[in-house]
């Protein structure tokens, strides 16, 4: 015989058996309540219940004996009350509670709007779903506030808001992307025009405190219209104390920020995706501080959306750093742009490496695209472009190298000869920021006739503009390489290398490199002034400038900054990379002291 004893104080429910019965292992003998919590009572072997001490109602102290359970010789072949087949038969019916839940849940599906979904199809664009499915690995994203609705009850009825605010028009939630876990968030412009209402400010406000507390990415995509005036349900005058600008501000510099914008993107969607490192944008899109509603408020005249932020004057001017032609390729890019900070990849492809000797011409007067360099120094297929429509006088992309994620940087002779000016600096310091923040090598490529110079020049705030570079090179942790391809002059090359040629891990160049003070030519008008008015004008004061430009291309080589040790090394252009590998192997990144900023701009 087995005595069966209360595992705790409780009051008695509901006898499942009677003295007598026949029960196998598991099956419940009584439930206890306490605490307002039921417990099912089991028995532990097979038997037959004899007395129960205890009848509905009445109270047990822990440890006594509520039923006595006696052996038997074959229960399975005696008439059981089989509780756990009771169970198993409730469990397969639909619960209520489940399905109270997916039927809330069908709201949410794009499938529930089909109206909404097709307009948006019919305008060439995706759904935030959509989108979200696309840029996350398969079955991975895991959504917050998935119920939630507009804060506007007193105004509409439940069922209105259930069927057509989904979500608050704010989709957000955790997803991995290349196998890591990142935070996305997106308005869904069919909701609402993607406006931003108290629930979404919500949403947004614990999706970016998950993300700050746990180092994770952002993607946002973040098309609409700004603030949201019809939620009621909450009483507000101006909703100026927000938490969401400034937590969203706050993860600059500690964790990788991506903005994605399709169609338009006014207000406060806006000054959102102004704060991300990385503007990706389809050639369809506006964006703009404030769209047609708040510039004709403000008396500033009436204007369609597509005259507001238009994509090429936003590319132009330096807000988008990536322009593609639609949602498609825009997810590609985010995908991407995030893998340089997920680690090295394998396998990984070098391109032909003989290529990089016929980059530079022979004629050191004739210019190239240095772009052509980069890609020769990086795995097939790694490059990505930042900023390609402004500052076009220096170039900046992310890529990989022997698998690694680095920052490359090359001056642009195609403009201004490869002089640096205020556009081209504030490009350059900005992205080194950008891979001093989330830990990338650098890898610079210069050649450069120096700092632009002129009174047009100076009218442009040249002097504070290019002075970035030497500040945002003077704060670097991570590890930088530079490669003169060809002109290394004055503080221009100098902001290069990071203030200077032993700023960096490893200065080396190639053998068409040739250094100086300032550009040879103007080097020697001033420095031989006075011999060369002292031969007429002519073809042999012509004579003696080239003899005397001779000789200074002679002592600028490249062979000669390396034997007088000003540079690290001359090298053949096709064993660049091996010189890099070992660079970014030696090379280590200094930990950060807490956020390392990086400019909006």
């Amino acid at each position: 015989m087995q005595n069966i004893q209360s595992p705790l104080q409780a009051q008695v429910v509901q006898w499942l058996v009677a003295p007598g019965a026949n029960v196998r292992p598991d099956d419940v003998l009584v439930i206890l309540e306490a605490m307002k919590m039921e417990h099912e009572i089991r028995a532990s072997q097979a038997g037959c219940v004899g007395e129960q001490y205890y009848q509905v109602g009445e109270t047990v102290a822990e440890g006594e004996v509520l039923c006595a359970l006696m052996p038997v010789a074959d229960v399975a072949s005696q008439p059981v009350l089989d509780a756990a087949s009771v169970r198993a038969s409730a469990q397969s019916e639909d619960r209520a509670d489940l399905q109270k839940l997916q039927e809330r849940l069908a709201f949410t599906h794009d499938a529930a709007r089909p109206e909404a979904v097709a307009k948006r199809h019919a305008q060439g664009m995706r759904t935030a779903r959509e989108n979200i499915a696309d840029l996350c690995d398969e079955g991975s994203f895991v959504e917050y506030g998935t119920l939630a609705v507009a804060a506007q009850s007193r105004r509409r009825s439940a069922d209105d808001l259930m069927r057509n605010t989904p979500a608050d028009g704010m989709v957000t939630g955790i997803g991995c992307v290349n196998g890591q876990r990142v935070v996305v968030m997106s308005y869904d412009f069919t909701v609402l025009a993607g406006t931003q209402g108290m629930r979404n400010h919500q949403k947004t406000d614990r999706m970016l405190g998950v993300a700050l507390q746990n180092n994770l990415p952002v993607v946002l995509f973040a098309e609409g219209g700004g603030g949201r005036p019809g939620d009621v349900d909450v009483a507000i005058v101006a909703g100026l104390n927000l938490a969401t600008f400034a937590s969203f501000a706050r993860l600059n510099g500690r964790v990788p920020v991506v903005g994605v914008v399709a169609g338009r993107c006014f207000a406060g969607n806006a000054a959102l995706l102004g704060c991300a490192d990385v503007i990706i944008a389809t050639r369809g899109s506006n964006i703009g501080m404030g769209g047609p509603a708040m510039v004709e408020g403000g008396g500033l005249g009436v204007f369609k959306p597509e005259q507001i932020g238009p994509s090429e004057v936003q590319h132009g001017n330096g807000v988008i750093d990536v322009l593609v032609d639609d949602e498609a390729q825009a997810v590609a890019a985010a995908r991407q742009y995030l893998s340089f900070f997920q680690g090295a990849v394998t396998p990984w492809q070098a391109p032909p490496a003989e290529a990089l000797r016929h980059v530079v011409p022979e004629n050191r007067l004739r210019v190239y695209d240095t772009r052509a360099a980069m890609q020769g120094m990086a795995d097939a297929g790694s490059l990505l472009h930042l900023r390609t429509g402004f500052g076009v006088g220096i170039h900046t992309a992310l890529a990989r190298i022997a698998g690694r994620p680095v920052g490359l940087m090359a001056n642009n002779p195609l403009h201004l000869g490869g002089a640096i000016d205020a556009d081209a600096a504030d490009k350059a310091a900005r992205f080194m920021q950008l891979c001093n923040a989330h830990a990338l090598p650098i890898v610079s490529l210069v050649d450069t006739p120096g700092f632009m110079v002129g009174p047009d020049t100076e009218a442009t705030a040249q002097v504070r503009h290019v002075s970035r570079l030497f500040v945002a090179a003077a704060h670097l942790r991570v590890p930088l390489l530079s490669v003169v391809l060809r002109k290394g002059y004055g503080l221009g090359a100098m902001a290069m290398t990071g203030g200077g040629f032993h700023e960096t891990l490893a200065t080396v160049a190639w053998p068409t490199g040739e250094f100086g003070g300032m550009g040879l030519e103007g080097a020697v008008r001033l420095g031989y002034r006075k011999e060369l008015e002292a031969v007429p004008e002519g073809p042999e004061r012509e004579a003696l400038f080239e003899q005397l430009l001779a000789q200074q291309y002679d002592n600028g080589s490249a062979i000669n900054m390396a034997a007088t040790l000003e540079i690290d090394a001359v090298i053949d252009p096709a064993d660049t990379r091996d010189w890099l590998v070992a660079g970014l192997e030696a090379g280590r990144v200094r930990p950060a002291d807490g956020a390392l900023p990086v400019d909006t701009w």
